[in-house]
């Protein structure tokens, strides 16, 4: 599925509510854990050591929840583009909450909906809920409020 399409920052103020995605699924490979744990100095067992975590709580390794939270900058440009922009800004988020977790081996995805936008200091902010799937669970891997202006060609 392609990215929902708004040709200038203000079309979103009409959009609230909108529902995008899903995304393209992605392989969460080992390799990507203990990348993640090296740029982070995040070791834990948990993540980087499978075959102790072969007897954990999760059976196997699983990915960082940060690592996780992380990709939803991967997925948001599959979600929403926004054109006629001189800018857009990764402002934050306000709600983050990690549901399940995701083992080694998995594919997760993202889904969104646009849950406010409103202008802001020259712009319009937008507020997308970002819900991170794991495929073949009925229990999300996160659910993460994402925070963006976007400013306007002049």
């Amino acid at each position: 599925m392609s990215a929902r399409v708004f040709a200038t920052p203000a079309a979103l103020l009409d959009a609230v509510g909108e529902n995008f995605g899903p995304t393209e699924w992605v392989t969460i490979e080992q390799e990507r854990i203990d990348l993640f744990a090296r740029a982070t100095d995040d070791h834990q067992w948990i993540h980087v050591d499978p075959e102790r975590a072969k007897d954990g709580p999760f059976g196997s390794t699983i990915a960082h929840g940060y690592l996780t939270m992380s990709l939803v900058n991967r997925f948001l440009p599959d979600l929403v583009e926004v054109r006629g922009v001189s800018m857009g800004i990764n402002i934050g988020t306000d709600t983050l909450r990690f549901l399940n977790p995701v083992r080694t081996g998995s594919r997760i995805r993202g889904v969104g909906e646009l849950v406010k936008a409103e202008e802001a200091k020259g712009g319009v902010q937008a507020v997308v809920r970002v819900t991170v799937e794991i495929e073949g669970e009925e229990k999300p891997a996160c659910v993460v409020d994402t925070i963006s202006r976007f400013y306007p060609d002049s």
